[in-house]
């Protein structure tokens, strides 16, 4: 691993997804984001207690339930749902420990199915945590602002266009009901991030001229097959590698540092993108459709281009970091670095968890009355992705206009646990645009 690498503890797919492995360490952590919350006025309901809902009972899914519950002593877990029943279990026989009282969920308040979302929305909760596989975030968030909730939405939150247009739609419903909609897109909430993008966007290496964006990784986690499982709950289970619920993981996971490069852009979209991609190592039936490498340059009106490329290949070299180039120096934005001529800045302030911090700024506002909404950068973010992928699998240049306007839509026919076809793998040159 070279020295700009990201260390893996600090990985954001493996620190949500082996939450429970560091929860000897939550105690710790706890205690310093209670001093960084510190006093705040009762929430708009007129009720010190914020019952809380967690939709996806997951690694990622309990990950965030611990983290909302440090970041505000005086919430509580009510609440679980997830399509499927053992997944409830295991979250809520595993939160126990690191949750102790502020887990409070009773038998009736286990919801399970593909719709089990609508009865999380019918209950008394006040905020819910997001955290199904992205091809349902749409119809998550709908149902939530809707319902007059208070969101925290995980990242990416949709997979194609139709998806990112409706979560713009409900982030203005949110915005319209002064509900807080907070993004799991959690290098925004970063410190270190914070105050090196700052260095940058004051002036300090001039004028942007290129990014380079590395996601770098091995493979993930395949949960197999089960023969009592219809194909559609072996898609769900194993849902990274079927496009209609991860995007591919240029969206899925890339979208970490995509995000970094629309930050610095200002969150203004590029004009187009062109890539390469494929199936190199992960060419079996059981890795779905997704790619598992993949290229692509973006290209604004300015002239200034990022370069990104992730892989999710085992055995190969690894790194995770932002590289940007200006005009009078460089950054790292992981490394919390900026070079100008001879002078160098680090950040070296404090470095509480990401994860712990979305969540503290999430709960203060709600009980500030200061509303939160990360919607429009949350969809631009996932809709760069979704843009990338569009040119990989097809072969062509993509414009913005494109992407945005794209018909192509990915849910299936029927969500119900049946038969469900997977798509075929995309072929650049003869995969159409849509």
């Amino acid at each position: 691993m070279s020295n700009a690498s990201l260390p893996a503890e600090t990985s954001p797919e493996k620190s949500r997804r082996s939450f429970l492995k560091s929860s000897a360490a939550l105690a710790v952590a706890g205690s310093v984001v209670t001093t960084m919350t510190g006093a705040r006025a009762v929430h708009a309901a007129g009720s010190d207690m914020l019952k809380v809902a967690l939709i996806g009972c997951g690694g990622r899914g309990s990950g965030a339930a611990v983290d909302s519950m440090a970041a505000d002593k005086n919430a509580k877990i009510t609440v679980l749902a997830d399509a499927f029943g053992d997944r409830v279990e295991i979250a809520r026989n595993a939160l126990k420990g690191p949750l102790g009282e502020q887990l409070d969920v009773k038998p009736e308040n286990c919801f399970v199915g593909i719709d089990a979302y609508k009865q999380v929305m019918a209950s008394d909760v006040d905020v819910v945590l997001l955290c199904s596989p992205p091809g349902f975030r749409p119809a998550h968030l709908r149902a939530a602002v809707e319902a007059g909730k208070h969101v925290f939405c995980e990242k990416p939150v949709a997979v194609d266009a139709p998806g990112v247009r409706s979560v713009l739609e409900s982030s203005e419903i949110a915005r319209q009901k002064n509900l807080n909609l907070v993004s799991g897109l959690c290098w925004r909430y970063d410190y270190g991030v914070r105050e090196t993008m700052k260095q940058i966007q004051d002036g300090m290496i001039g004028d942007i001229v290129a990014i380079q964006e590395n996601y770098l990784t091995g493979g993930l986690w395949h949960r197999g097959r089960e023969e009592k499982w219809s194909e559609m709950e072996y898609q769900m289970r194993n849902w990274l590698y079927f496009t209609w619920l991860s995007g591919d993981h240029n969206v899925e996971q890339h979208i970490h540092s995509l995000d970094k490069a629309m930050w610095l852009m200002g969150d203004k979209p590029p004009k187009l993108c062109y890539g390469i991609g494929g199936r190199q190592v992960r060419t079996g039936e059981k890795w779905g459709n997704i790619y598992d490498h993949h290229a692509v340059c973006y290209e604004w009106d300015n002239g200034v281009k990022c370069f990104a490329f992730t892989r999710q290949m085992p055995g190969c070299f690894n790194e995770t970091e932002d590289y940007v180039l200006g005009t009078k120096g460089k950054a790292s934005l992981i490394k919390h670095e900026v070079t100008a001529g001879d002078t160098k800045w680090k950040y070296r302030g404090p470095k509480p968890s990401m994860y712990k911090v979305e969540h503290v700024e999430l709960f203060g506002a709600i009980r500030a009355g200061s509303p939160i909404n990360n919607g429009t950068y949350m969809s631009y973010s996932t809709l760069l992705a979704i843009m990338g992928r569009m040119a990989t699998y097809t072969g062509q240049n993509i414009t913005w206009d494109m992407a945005m306007s794209s018909v192509e839509d990915l849910t299936p026919r029927k969500l119900v646990l049946g038969d469900t076809p997977v798509p075929k793998v995309a072929i650049p040159g003869e995969t159409k645009f849509s």
